[in-house]
């Protein structure tokens, strides 16, 4: 019986060292955030020299940050916590760790999703651009930068109608009207956006809405007529679901929350809400050329602009 049960712990002991070997790789990172966005001459020390920051890289604990005057970077930790980063000076990256509190895996999905969809635009930017040109030339003169109608949905109240007014100037009229082609709204403006809130009276029991946008002097320069429509209650639910999983990291209103939430409507197939998004994300933070741009990869990943 002795000779038999030695064998057998010695089997036990190796499962509890595997075990713990397993759960130190799985549960260690490599870094201690990733770098989302950046503005100005940041640098980062990994060892003895000191490199300017990247979007994209990755930030270890050992590492040094060099933050410069109007300098601004917006990380995602290891965890999943946003966290931006105004204040001009060196400041170490522990530090930085030491201050995170809580954070979702949920999160870094989809900040993985907004640096490979980012990427993944830049390196194809020629014949991207090239098929939105095709795509474009048979456009109307006014090009409303709304998604087609599979993407038409909208989860949130607010959307955001932006069109290019570079071909047709202004004044615009705006015109929202229902499945049965009755007129609900009509806006004139000079600007080349408007939002409309879907809990106003003209739209509260409305399904789906058309909107076009006609130049006020010469209503023939038109756009194509879009539909925005809203989710139905089992689609609203589901996308529910997976918001509350990023919500209680999300929920402050920063440039780098808003820029995660463009993603996560991204990833659902909500254009029109990534749109409000990011013009939320330009709102909190103009100066930050990066979100300008990541705003644009976005329409032209879509055929939204060229």
């Amino acid at each position: 019986m002795n000779r038999n049960k030695k064998p057998m712990k010695n089997r036990e002991l190796a499962v509890f060292l595997l075990f713990i070997l397993t759960g130190t790789v799985a549960f260690g990172q490599d870094y201690a955030f990733k770098v989302m966005a950046n503005k100005g001459t940041n640098e980062v020390k990994s060892g003895d020299s000191w490199q300017p920051i990247k979007t994209g890289a990755s930030l270890k604990l050992n590492d040094e940050l060099r933050v410069a005057n109007n300098g601004y970077l917006g990380l995602i930790s290891a965890s999943g916590k946003p966290v931006e980063v105004k204040n001009p000076g060196p400041v170490k990256v522990a530090e930085l760790a030491a201050q995170v509190k809580g954070g979702s895996s949920a999160v870094n999905k989809y900040t993985e999703f907004i640096l490979s969809s980012n990427a993944e635009e830049k390196k194809n930017k020629l014949s991207a651009t090239g098929a939105v040109y095709r795509d474009i030339a048979s456009e109307k003169a006014i090009k409303l930068m709304l998604p087609e109608n599979q993407h038409s949905g909208v989860y949130n109240t607010e959307a955001v109608i932006s069109w290019d007014g570079s071909k047709v100037t202004g004044p615009y009229v705006v015109t929202f009207s229902n499945m049965f082609e009755e007129q609900l709204a009509k806006i004139e403006t000079t600007e080349t956006s408007v939002v409309i809130n879907l809990k106003d009276p003209k739209f509260v029991h409305e399904t789906g809405i058309f909107v076009d946008v006609r130049s006020k002097v010469n209503p023939s320069q038109s756009s194509k007529q879009h539909l925005i429509k809203r989710l139905s209650p089992d689609a609203h639910e589901k996308v529910q679901r997976s918001l509350s999983d990023i919500m209680g990291e999300v929920s402050e209103q920063t440039a780098l929350n808003k820029f995660i939430l463009a993603g996560f409507y991204e990833e659902q197939g909500l254009f029109i809400d990534a749109i409000a998004a990011y013009e939320e994300v330009l709102k909190l933070a103009p100066e930050v050329s990066y979100y300008k741009e990541s705003y644009d990869e976005f329409l032209v990943r879509h055929g939204l602009k060229r």
